[in-house]
């Protein structure tokens, strides 16, 4: 985020940098070209407007020389004027050599007002013959001569009038190309700036939105924070952005997921503990008597079958009714023993924390080995079943006895959501880079909101279970590395999947 407001700083501070410098520029061409319209072409001009003036007081006193009553003050004022002339001439000539130098790119106008000038000196150069021949026709009262040669002399002076009005024509035309090369750069500077502005605009808009936009899911990082701080553990949606505040929401999420572990380890240490007093209980005060009434039973059970022998030998058959009777109680006992036994036994694996003798071997053949043992057991319950193991499954490793007691546990869970009848399916094949063995069953399932907590110890669905089952079965696979899940099946019915590492 912050790089993205720093790229957006600089795209403003370059378009910044770029009117500055352009109009910077736009100021020293403007600079320049006023010093020249001042220095140069505002001389230049006053002086051609002086020459070009003398020339048409000159072709005035010309056109009314023959009919002057004073010739002689005219000519007095034309001799003056001529003298004149080529002093400002001259002055003309050096506004153009100072003030039009080669450095500021005005050559060409400088060398057309020199020969301009040149041209215009040598063609009143040779008027003083002609200006001496129209005072003498004056003098000797020859007026048809006398405006003869008033006529070429009015000629000449008329052309090099013409010649001084070209010249401030095109001085002119240059000053108000000056002008208008500074109005361009003034409307350029504006759409600059405007285009400058508009830009910051922009940025700045989309700064805004981007900090909006950035900074909104900070409110529901918030709201997670106040529902965990509640009490609220669950899974939360992570917040997908690639920035600080995603970043943020991913560490804040592991966080609630490392909480989460850590109280569910918390609950599930206080439920063995409890089961550990329970099961120190049990191994104390039911497992040793239920050892004893054993071994009673098993005596009972060699009088009994003794006291038929006799009874058999000496043929009384009225004892035999008894003793037949006193057999089926006892065994009803022995059955009742075996189940509390199996109870208290399952009571001290949950406790147990399993210690694993990995080795390595294909869990593809325990699997076989578990559904041929089962299978019977599978048969008389009127269920259907199959082993599929695929070619490409590579040796694990993991401990025979406690993975066959894991697996036993599920394949009779499964036969016992199967009341009515189905079938039973044992599968082992590789996904990602990991060892899956999936049992599926086609039974009625398991509601999604018991799904989550299946294998917490005590909890079952079963009316004489008691729900340690599959925690232990759990705590088998977690030893191995291991990961176990129950999720619903498609079709129906209920699928556990145990997922065991691959090797290095």
């Amino acid at each position: 985020m912050a790089g993205r407001l720093l790229v957006s700083y600089l795209v403003v501070l370059a378009a910044s940098a770029i009117t500055v410098g352009w109009s910077f520029s736009a100021l020293r061409e403007g600079a320049r070209d006023a010093t020249l319209v001042r220095d140069a072409y505002v001389p230049l001009l006053m002086t051609i407007g002086e020459a070009l003036a003398g020339q048409n007081v000159m072709n005035t006193q010309l056109n009314h020389i023959t009919s002057a009553k004073n010739p002689a003050d005219v000519r007095q004022w034309i001799e003056t004027a001529r003298r004149v002339r080529p002093l400002t001439f001259r002055q003309l000539r050096e506004d153009a050599e100072t003030g039009l130098p080669p450095a500021l790119d005005r050559t060409e106008l400088r060398v057309h007002v020199m020969e301009q000038m040149a041209a215009l000196e040598r063609e009143l150069a040779g008027e003083g013959d002609q200006f001496d021949q129209l005072f003498q026709a004056l003098a000797q009262g020859n007026t048809a001569r006398a405006e003869t040669i008033r006529d070429q002399l009015v000629a000449t002076e008329t052309d090099g009038a013409k010649r001084l009005r070209a010249l401030r024509q095109r001085v002119s035309h240059e000053m108000a190309t000056l002008t208008e090369a500074a109005q361009r750069r003034e409307r350029r500077s504006v759409l600059f700036l405007i285009g400058l502005s508009a830009l910051t605009l922009v940025v700045g808009v989309w700064t805004t939105l981007y900090a909006r936009r950035v900074l909104a899911p900070l409110s529901a990082v918030t709201e997670r924070a106040r529902a965990v701080a509640a009490g609220d553990l669950s899974p939360g949606e992570i917040v997908a952005t690639e920035d600080e505040i995603g970043e943020l929401a991913k560490t804040f999420e592991a966080m609630v997921a490392a909480i989460r572990k850590a109280r569910a380890e918390l609950v599930q240490a206080e439920r063995l503990a409890t089961i550990g007093k329970m099961a120190a209980h049990i191994t104390h005060e039911v497992r040793n008597p239920l050892s004893s009434i054993g071994l009673n039973l098993e005596l009972l059970e060699e009088e009994l079958t003794d006291a038929q022998s006799q009874a058999a030998a000496t043929g009384a058959d009225d004892a035999k009714a008894p003793l037949s009777e006193a057999n089926q109680l006892l065994q009803a006992i022995q059955a009742e023993v075996e189940r509390l036994s199996q109870i208290s036994e399952q009571y001290l694996s949950a406790v147990r924390q399993p210690q694993p003798a990995l080795a390595r071997e294909c869990v593809g053949d325990l699997v076989r080995e578990c559904h041929a043992f089962l299978r019977p057991e599978l048969q008389r319950a009127g269920l259907s079943s199959k082993v599929e193991v695929t070619s490409d499954v590579p040796k694990v490793d993991f401990d025979e006895g406690q993975l066959r007691q894991a697996l036993l546990n599920l394949i009779r869970n499964a036969r016992e959501a199967l009341p009515k009848g189905g079938q039973v399916v044992m599968r082992v094949d590789r996904r990602d880079g990991q060892v899956a063995i999936c049992i599926d069953d086609d039974g009625p399932g398991i509601p999604d909101e018991a799904r989550s907590t299946i294998f917490d110890p005590f909890y079952t669905t079963k009316q004489h279970g008691t729900g340690l089952g599959l925690a232990v079965t759990r705590s088998i696979v977690v030893a191995h590395g291991g990961t176990i899940s129950c999720e619903p099946r498609d079709g129906g019915g209920t699928r556990f999947c145990i997922s065991l590492p691959v090797p290095s």
